[in-house]
């Protein structure tokens, strides 16, 4: 027998299971991490606490600019997929365990 709670997540997850795995949808949720994340990484290194680190984007500032924007870039996309999948995945087993789990009783 299966809680209220339990049967209040199957119906939502059977209406709202499509939608949330379309990719627009998972930019919305793991985005704010992702940027908050990029944010913290641009701060340490642009705070000067790492002497080696300093000379060397005061050096080649263009090339490592663009190279740094671009790692960046690549850090959000896989945070906020990665996230967002996993999010999803995690929804998808629980409803199908409840699924299971009703279907016995």
């Amino acid at each position: 027998m299966l809680t209220g709670e339990e049967n209040d997540f199957l119906q939502y997850w059977e209406n709202h299971r499509i939608r949330k795995k379309k990719v627009l949808r998972q930019l919305y949720v793991g985005l704010p991490f992702a940027v908050v994340l990029i944010i913290a990484i641009f701060a340490n290194f642009f705070s000067g606490w790492y002497k080696r680190a300093d000379m060397q984007i005061r050096t080649e500032e263009t090339s490592l600019i663009l190279v740094l924007l671009g790692g960046a870039l690549l850090i959000v996309a896989f945070i906020v997929i990665f996230s967002a999948r996993h999010r999803w995945e995690m929804n998808e087993q629980r409803y199908n365990e409840l699924m299971a789990r009703k279907n016995n009783s």
